[in-house]
């Protein structure tokens, strides 16, 4: 209570009441402490009620889903296939071993084919690390089926003379019949090569050929050979052979060394000086296994330009998916209108739309990642290939899916939650 005096009089007058004197911000705080608070949304609330919207719409939302799939899928595919034939390749290597060098003339001072001399085999094997020499050498000779066949139709084969420690050195074994012998290598016997044996049609040891006017009796057929592909295209004969019926000189034009694994360098460096040491620049030498890392490193090199065509796609998915989320938006403005009714910020509204992109595209991302898994699985099969498909690949396509749908989904949120509440309940 509160006296004022007026004149003679006391006037009491009535305390006023704690809102009022606290003032304005007094009057705030009271409505603050009576208004509600927002809900919260938790992770299970807020995938849940991302499934629901797109349980609405199931047809588009496997279309949108469809193109984030293939895309990862192209990926994951190309990666599991470049992986699967590099891992035999790899494994080739491991078998047939990286120690293997070839040896062949070069030319003259005066631009002539050289040629390697007779003792090239002896000089080569007295190399200490050294240890398998075989050696080819060149006929001028073609091989026919018949002799009804016209001479110009060779087929892309060649009749080389060969030693008879060929095979060991180039770890080519025999697949049917037998290799030539100190006996038959001075005969008409030959040894056919994997391509030489379909190209001719030869099915069975003891058939026939044609070489040089004279029937040549097949004794054998070799395993395709991986570092000399040369020989998977020839028709071996011995080099004895070659002088007494195709008049050879017996030269031979490419040698095969093997060596101590750890001694390969010394040894590539030394043969030049050893096979002709009068001229060592007229010799050339190679290391097959280089050829066979180069072709995986242009394999690679394809792979990466695959992955590119797989990322365009991706692309195209993540538009996709924005566009069924920007439709979503409009057609669901009476529930967005009614849910910042009921209390729902602009904040959830935002997360919301987001988390349902996201959904959409996690599935894409799952579904394609099996399926390059599969198509991986599946080649790998049908060519007998290593089915490799490294942990990165369907993890990296899966993260690539979430990241191209949280980009396809964040104009669509924005939207949805800038959308004022009266409006979009007049506009639904």
């Amino acid at each position: 209570m509160k006296l004022r005096r007026s004149g003679s009089v006391e006037i009491t007058e009535p305390a006023a009441p704690a809102g009022r004197r606290s003032g304005r911000a007094g009057a705030v705080r009271d409505r603050g402490r009576g208004a509600p608070a927002p809900a919260r949304l938790g992770w299970t609330d807020l995938v849940r009620v991302g499934a629901s919207g797109l349980r609405t719409r199931p047809g588009r939302v496997i279309l949108s889903a469809l193109g984030i799939a293939i895309g990862i899928a192209t990926m994951v595919a190309v990666v599991g296939i470049s992986s699967s034939s590099k891992a035999r390749l790899l494994g080739e290597l491991d078998r047939l071993g990286t120690d293997l060098l070839t040896v062949s003339p070069g030319r003259t001072l005066f631009g002539e084919d050289a040629v390697l001399s007779e003792k090239s085999v002896a000089m080569t094997a007295g190399i200490g690390p050294v240890t398998a020499v075989g050696a080819t050498g060149g006929t001028g000779q073609s091989v026919r089926r018949t002799d009804r066949i016209p001479r110009g139709q060779t087929g892309g084969l060649s009749v080389l003379a060969a030693s008879l420690d060929l095979p060991g050195t180039l770890r080519a074994p025999v697949d049917r019949g037998v290799w030539l012998n100190e006996a038959t290598a001075a005969q008409r016997a030959a040894v056919l090569g994997s391509v030489a044996a379909r190209r001719l049609g030869v099915r069975e040891t003891g058939d026939q050929v044609w070489i040089a006017g004279q029937w040549w009796t097949v004794v054998g057929v070799l395993e395709p050979s991986t570092l000399a592909p040369e020989i998977d295209r020839s028709v071996l004969v011995g080099f004895e052979a070659a002088r007494r019926h195709l008049g050879s000189e017996g030269n031979p034009t490419t040698l095969y060394v093997r060596s101590d694994d750890a001694s390969v360098t010394a040894v590539r460096d030394a043969l030049p000086r050893t096979v002709n040491p009068e001229n060592p620049e007229e010799v050339e030498v190679s290391r097959p296994s280089d050829a066979l890392e180069a072709k995986a490193a242009a394999d690679g090199a394809f792979t990466n330009l695959l992955l590119g065509v797989g990322a365009v796609a991706l692309l195209v998915g993540g538009v996709g998916v924005a566009n069924t989320m920007v439709i979503s938006v409009l057609e669901r403005r009476g529930e967005i209108g009614l849910r910042r009714s009921l209390g729902a910020t602009r904040g959830q509204i935002r997360v919301q739309f987001l988390a349902e992109s996201l959904l959409l595209s996690g599935m894409g991302g799952v579904a394609g990642a099996v399926l390059g898994t599969a198509v991986t699985a599946g080649y790998a099969a049908v060519r007998d290939l290593p089915a490799v498909v490294p942990v990165w690949a369907p993890a990296g396509g899966l993260a690539a899916a979430l990241l191209v749908g949280t980009a396809a989904g964040v104009y669509p949120a924005a939207r949805a939650a800038r959308m004022s509440p009266t409006l979009a309940l007049n506009t639904a």
